[in-house]
């Protein structure tokens, strides 16, 4: 590229000096107006707007489309007295880029984009950050020149020649020592993996002895994950019957929220979540939407330009890495966001449309430890299928109960991977989402903890998509069963470490939590075989347990059945889903099914600990009448 005093005027567009004029600016309303950009009644009603929601004029103007991204930028150039360029049109500096840092770059809309002189010339999407961060800048990149560049044209340079590198951060953002991307992790999950193939070559040649050591760990886990459900659920339950409508007022102003959407070939959804976004009640302004889509995607791509979402979604392209997971598009988007809040959504999410005032107004009135907001999941196609009103049930029982109690008791709560909100500055800190961990959401949950960061229950429900098919739902569940045990060996790497960050109570929740859940599944097999000790049934134990043995295992057994089912119930109330009370029998097998998920899980985490097992959606449609009950 020649030197762009070849490739351009060396003046600003529009006859504008090179170098801004004494005296008082003028406002870029009133120069949008004499450039005959913007009509007088629509800078007013901007300004009018500015003043009450604290937003840059220009995020005003383009979102709602009054002005073009190009045509504002040519006059906020003039207005700076300064170059306007198309920062695709130049090789970025690749010296003073590394001196920079590229996440620096695009977290500031810059790019080094040739030499003026004895000058650096950078190209900056807001000028009005240039100042503040010119003395930083010129430490590391000598003498520097500023011009202007739109923000679209400055991520389009910057990504061209270091995406890899913005990839290669996303990977490894999480600390080694808190990733399961580490040789340690995946020594300690493929080493507990093949204990269960062991344990069976031994049953082979010590039948007995096996049968009873599993047996009775099998009946020592239900009896602690069942004192814990009552615990919990019971607690859970009368602080949700007590809990009222959150009254917190509004902010003013209002806070940008940055939402980040993951979409991986999801053609079949991507019409029903733009009319969704668009439902939203929010300023346009102030919403970030980042829609992430992965390089080679091309469907996906294709359909989300046919949809119908507003003219402020944008676009995120992850390129290809090491990986493919969902928290790695996520941590490579982040730094394509502004927002001082972050909120995910998965493509099938149907949120409220005042879900985002609700998160405002929640985080405004929290104190500044409560990093994430954990909204309610509920759905829309509850009776497609016997599956699917099972998994309502089921998640009647975690968000109506389950996490209450969990909060009440203050124990560190495993995040759902969608409508959840964070404090952006919680999450850098933190080192956003573990980019290997299949079940990223719940790793951060624990992670939040021993920061000692808090989680409070959003008051909002998001509708989604339930699997309807079994092996969907054996797919789904494999990949959380993988992740819990991804998480749970993580954090376990140092357990004086996870009892010194979290304290003996919350240390002890992990355990419960993660490997009460683990275990639970993996043992319940061996629990089957005592229902042959109803009337008429023999088992082999029948002779050593006696008349009051074979009575104290049939109590524990119905007694956690009861417990169970009780709990459910009250979260089926609560969820206005008693209609679906019939499907509570069914439970036993539709929880089965996850012991079958766990042999998958097994497998996999030995030969393939980071492969996504992703869920499709819009295979569903929404039922005539969206609640149940």
């Amino acid at each position: 590229m020649a030197v762009i005093g070849q490739n351009l005027a060396m003046r600003p567009q529009g006859g504008a000096p090179a170098v801004r004029e004494s005296g008082p600016r003028r406002s870029i309303g009133e120069m949008l107006v004499a450039a005959g950009l913007l009509k007088p009644r629509d800078c007013d009603w901007a300004l009018a707007r500015q003043r009450q929601h604290k937003a840059p004029i220009g995020h005003i103007l383009m979102a709602h489309g009054l002005v073009e991204e190009i045509a504002f930028y040519k006059v906020l150039a003039r207005q700076y007295g300064a170059l306007y360029v198309d920062a695709t049109a130049f090789h970025a500096q690749p010296t003073a880029l590394e001196r920079l840092g590229p996440t620096f770059c695009l977290q500031n809309g810059l790019i080094p984009i040739g030499r003026m002189g004895g000058a650096m010339l950078i190209a900056s999407a807001r000028p009005e950050l240039f100042e503040q961060l010119r003395r930083g800048i010129e430490m590391r990149a000598g003498p520097i020149l500023m011009a202007v560049t739109t923000q679209s044209q400055q991520r389009t340079a910057l990504t061209a020649i270091k995406s890899h590198a913005l990839v290669a951060e996303a990977e490894r953002a999480t600390a080694p020592r808190e990733s399961c991307r580490g040789t340690r992790a995946r020594v300690i999950i493929a080493a507990a993996a093949c204990a269960v193939p062991a344990a069976a070559v031994i049953a082979l040649f010590r039948p007995v002895e096996v049968f009873t050591v599993m047996t009775v760990a099998a009946l020592a886990v239900l009896l602690i994950n069942t004192v814990f459900l009552a615990t919990v659920a019971g607690i859970g339950a009368a602080r949700a019957m007590c809990r009222t409508a959150h009254g917190a007022p509004v902010p003013a102003p209002l806070p940008r929220i940055s939402l980040l959407v993951p979409l991986f070939d999801e053609i079949g959804i991507v019409d029903a979540l733009g009319r969704r976004i668009m439902a939203l009640d929010y300023p346009a302004e102030l919403i970030d939407l980042c829609l992430i889509v992965e390089a080679g995607d091309f469907a996906t791509r294709a359909a989300l330009d046919r949809a119908p979402f507003p003219r402020w979604a944008r676009v995120v392209t992850v390129p290809p890495g090491t990986i493919r997971t969902k928290p790695r598009a996520m941590n490579y988007a982040l730094d394509f966001c502004d927002g001082e809040i972050v909120g995910i959504l998965d493509a099938e999410d149907a949120p409220p449309p005042d879900q985002l005032l609700r998160v405002a107004a929640q985080f405004a009135a929290a104190p500044p430890e409560t990093a994430c907001l954990q909204g309610g999941l509920n759905f829309y196609n509850a009776r497609a299928s016997w599956i699917s009103r099972c998994f309502v049930i089921e998640y009647a029982l975690w968000f109506r109960i389950v996490l209450p109690g969990l909060r009440a008791l203050r124990l560190a709560i495993p995040l759902g991977g969608t409508t959840v909100y964070f404090r952006r500055r919680a999450l850098e800190a933190l080192g956003r989402w573990d980019a290997h961990n299949v079940t990223e959401d719940a790793d951060l949950g624990i992670r939040l903890s021993r920061y000692g960061f808090d989680v409070d229950i959003l008051d909002s429900v998001t509708l989604e998509e339930a699997p309807v098919r079994a092996l969907p739902w054996i797919r789904q569940r494999s990949r959380w069963l993988k992740g819990y045990a991804m998480t749970y060996a993580v954090h376990m790497r140092n357990p004086a470490r996870l009892w010194h960050d979290m304290g003996a109570w919350r240390f002890a929740g992990v355990q419960l939590l993660f490997a009460g859940t683990l275990l639970g599944f993996l043992l319940t097999p061996f629990l089957w075989s005592f229902w042959l000790l109803l009337p008429g049934g023999w088992h082999p134990w029948e002779a050593a347990l006696g008349e009051a043995g074979r009575e104290a295992i049939l109590a524990v057994l119905l007694g956690a059945a009861f417990v169970g089912a009780a709990a459910q119930i009250i979260a089926m109330a609560m969820g206005g889903h008693l209609r679906l009370l019939p499907f509570v029998l069914l439970l036993p097998v539709y929880f089965a099914m996850a012991t079958l998920a766990l042999t998958k899980t097994l497998v996999e985490a030995i030969f393939l600990p980071f492969f996504w097992d992703k869920t499709t959606h819009g295979v569903s449609q929404p039922d005539p009448v969206r609640q149940e009950g």
